[in-house]
Order: C-alpha cells, then sequence, then structure tokens
C-alpha cells in the first residue's frame, strides 16, 4: 500500500470519480471533502490530490470503483456436466479452456465443481481476487439446486442447518430449502460457504437422500441466470463492484 496516494503525473480525484459515473465533478469534490473517499486505503480529503486511476484503489463510501472492467476481468462460466474444472487436463477430457478458446487472457479459475456437476464457474485474471474468493476466511456462499432420491423430510433439513460430522469434518448449510417433490424426486436448494470436495452430494448422502442431478446457481452475488451450458459471459458493473466488495477488495 502507497504511504503517499498522490502521483503528481495522476489525473484528479474527483475528475476520476465524475469518469467513473460516481457523482458530477463538484458532487464528487464535496465526496471528498466529506471524507467518503479512500484512495489505497487512506481517507483523502484533498481537492487537488491527483491519482492513478490503473494501478490505485479507489473507495466511496466503502464500496470500490471498478475503473477499468478490462483489466479486472471476470467470467461467469456454465459448466457443463463432463467438463473438467480445470484449465488443462493430462487424460485428454474436456476443461475449462475449450469454452474459452477465443480469449487469449491468463485466467484462473475460482474453486471447482466436480465433473458430474454443472453450473456457475468463475474465471478471473486477478489471482488475488480468485484467492479470496476460494479463502474459507470470507465464507462466500455458494447456491446449489439438486435433486435428490425420496422425499425430503423436515428432520433432514434440521440435520443440514444445525450440523453433520463428514469424514473430514463437520459441516453446516447456510440454509436449505425444499423447493418441489415430483414422484420420488425431490428438488432442493442448498447454501453453503465451504469449498470442499463434492461437498453438497457428500452432504446429502449423509442424510440419507443421494444426489441425482446438481447445477450451482450461485456464487457469492453473481447469478447463473440464463447463461446457456457451455458458454459465458463478462461480469461487469454492480455485480462486478459487489463481488470485489464480498472480499474486502
Amino acid at each position: 500500500m502507497r504511504n503517499d496516494p498522490h502521483v503528481p503525473d495522476g489525473i484528479r480525484l474527483q475528475k476520476v470519480l465524475a469518469q467513473a459515473g460516481v457523482a458530477s465533478r463538484r458532487a464528487s469534490e464535496e465526496l471528498i471533502e466529506d471524507g467518503r473517499v479512500q484512495v489505497d486505503g487512506k481517507v483523502v480529503r484533498t481537492l487537488g490530490l491527483r491519482v492513478d486511476p490503473q494501478r490505485q484503489v479507489i473507495h466511496v463510501d466503502g464500496e470500490r470503483l471498478i475503473l477499468d472492467e478490462q483489466r479486472h476481468i471476470v467470467l461467469a462460466v456454465n459448466k457443463p456436466v463432463g467438463v473438467v474444472s480445470t484449465m488443462s487436463d493430462p487424460e485428454g477430457r474436456p476443461t475449462l479452456s475449450d469454452l474459452i478458446v477465443d480469449r487469449h487472457d491468463r485466467l484462473y479459475h475460482v474453486g471447482r465443481l466436480d465433473i458430474d456437476t454443472s453450473g456457475l464457474i468463475l474465471l478471473t485474471n486477478d489471482g488475488e481476487l480468485a484467492n479470496r474468493l476460494m479463502h474459507p476466511k470470507y465464507e462466500v456462499p455458494k447456491t446449489y439446486i439438486a435433486r435428490v432420491h425420496g422425499e425430503v423430510k423436515p428432520g433432514a433439513r434440521r440435520r443440514l442447518l444445525e450440523g453433520i460430522e463428514l469424514e473430514d469434518g463437520p459441516i453446516r448449510a447456510d440454509s436449505f430449502r425444499v423447493m418441489e417433490t415430483y414422484g420420488d424426486i425431490t428438488t432442493v436448494e442448498i447454501v453453503v460457504h465451504e469449498g470442499r470436495n463434492r461437498i453438497v452430494r457428500r452432504m446429502m448422502d449423509a442424510v440419507g437422500y443421494p444426489v441425482r442431478e446438481l447445477v450451482r446457481t450461485k456464487f457469492g452475488p453473481v447469478k447463473l441466470e440464463r447463461l446457456q451450458p457451455g458458454t459465458t459471459r463478462r461480469v461487469k458493473g454492480n455485480a462486478l463492484v459487489a463481488l470485489y466488495s464480498s472480499v474486502g477488495l
């Protein structure tokens, strides 16, 4: 972190805020004077301050400004069943790289989905963002929709919310709800913030409801929405800001 946020050959801070759409130039000056703007973690009140928006981190009211979305690349990917959640595979199986053949950026995958699970996985060129999204400290929630065998009884929900013991330690669901039951198949939604291997499948096995199909529909504030299997979209705007904010960046 810089000790002095002033960059002599930079751009005036109020101009940067105005260009980012935060407020008009005059209103941006008032934000600065009121101590609502931080540069590299320091509150600044100097109207003559010049900054480098390509290198410095700016927050307004605690919310980070994404000043150059071309530099902060986050892709939402709908991973199909049968695709390995890595960028390469020694066994020659389809990978995430096969879904982004038109991109030449160095991208990191954020966590994994097992080969039998479909749905939302994130790719980014920001290594720090990837690390924080995967770190248990930040407890980033992941939402899954599962189709399981049998009619799920209330006792299973209670056990999942209170916590169960697996072979690699205790785990509990952040939330759990039954969406519908049709014949001998029940559709449930489960939210967890841990990223252990096959964690949702193992949790449902532990309470007696093996998973038949599993899809991840949300990662932190980013939603799968109508993204088709095998396709990608850029995470931009408010969703990108919310993603960074969720892990303190």
